[in-house]
Formats: C-alpha cells, sequence, structure tokens
C-alpha cells in the first residue's frame, strides 16, 4: 500500500478483535480511507469518495456508491 499511486499510507495496525486495518489518505484531498480484513474472513472497505465494500469471504458483498445506491450480491 505504500507505493499506491495517490494516496499516503497513514497507518496499520490489529484491533482489539484481532482484526486487521490500512488507513491511508488522498494525496490530493487528505480524506481518509481504510480496510479491514477480519479474523472470519470478511473484508471490508472504506474509500476517499466515501463509497464501501463490505465482503462477507462466505459469498455475501455489498457496494455502496458514493451517491448513497446499495448494490448487493449473495455470489449465486
Amino acid at each position: 500500500m505504500p507505493g499506491d499511486k495517490g494516496y499516503t499510507y497513514t497507518g496499520s495496525g490489529t484491533n482489539s478483535r484481532g482484526n486487521h486495518y490500512c488507513s491511508r489518505a488522498d494525496s490530493g484531498t487528505g480524506k481518509p480511507s481504510y480496510h479491514y480484513s477480519n479474523t472470519d474472513g470478511s473484508y471490508y472497505y472504506s474509500n476517499s469518495n466515501s463509497s464501501t465494500y463490505y465482503n462477507s469471504g462466505t459469498g455475501y458483498s455489498q457496494y455502496t456508491s458514493p451517491g448513497g445506491n446499495v448494490t448487493k450480491s449473495t455470489g449465486k
């Protein structure tokens, strides 16, 4: 992640539940973004454009656009 163009790496670690997180900021706007990789196999992204993405790791995913539109998929 430190090499991603357009972003500045701001930190990473493991929270009290054992989930790994990584955070960064948009180099142009300074807006933060981060992702979690969870111990249950799921992961979550919160992007600097206000969109989010969640994947359960078991077939379900959900994307929320910057405008608030939600797209869900069960992987079937």
